[in-house]
């Protein structure tokens, strides 16, 4: 049980690896595509979030196994428009806090959500990051490159959250059970972190 714990958070921590090289990069030459696919990259609070996505749609199941990645990425899509036209959207930042600590905990106590609820949750969240990808966008950068870019890398990042769920899940019902909650509660703590401006 201590080695399937040990693989499960190396794989947390792997996936927050990006988000130490990046660190919020300046906006400067890059811009387009590569700029968009930076992005998500460039915070511990998107990377956990979409990742997170990923274990959630795996622990689900079934038809969320897909549905769950596709929805957050086409609202979060839609965030991006507003964001880009400028329409504000209040507590953006503390609602891409909130994702990780929910997402974190909903993974933690194993919650089986109808997939409405799931994906209605998943929506809301996805409101918020992309908000957050669009207002961003540097003002030179091509809007559609820079959104394929944000798109790609969410899409990536919801595959690295379902792969670490298949990972922990070939341990065995039990042990992949409680690494995948041990999992959620770590990303949990780093949310409530992110929230109160510690990390």
């Amino acid at each position: 049980m201590k080695s399937a714990l040990k693989s499960g958070l190396l794989a947390l921590a792997a996936t927050a690896l990006p988000a130490v090289a990046y660190a919020h990069p300046a906006i400067g030459e890059a811009a387009g595509f590569s700029h968009g696919f930076a992005h998500p990259m460039s915070g511990l609070d998107h990377i956990l979030a979409m990742v997170m996505v990923g274990v959630f749609a795996f622990q689900l199941g079934g038809r969320a196994t897909w549905l769950a990645p596709a929805t957050f990425v086409l609202v979060m899509a839609l965030g991006g428009v507003l964001g880009v036209a400028g329409i504000g959207l209040p507590f953006v930042e503390t609602g891409i806090a909130l994702s990780v600590v929910v997402l974190g905990a909903v993974i933690a106590l194993n919650v089986k959500a109808p997939l409405a609820a799931a994906l209605g949750l998943i929506g809301l969240f996805a409101v918020f990051h992309g908000h957050a990808h669009g207002a961003e966008m540097p003002e030179d950068a091509s809007g559609a490159a820079y959104a394929l870019g944000f798109l790609v890398a969410t899409a990536l990042l919801h595959a690295a959250g379902l792969a670490l769920g298949y990972v922990i899940g070939r341990a065995g019902e039990r042990r992949g059970a409680f690494v995948t909650r041990a999992a959620g509660s770590v990303a949990a703590i780093a949310g409530v972190g992110i929230l109160a401006g510690l990390i």
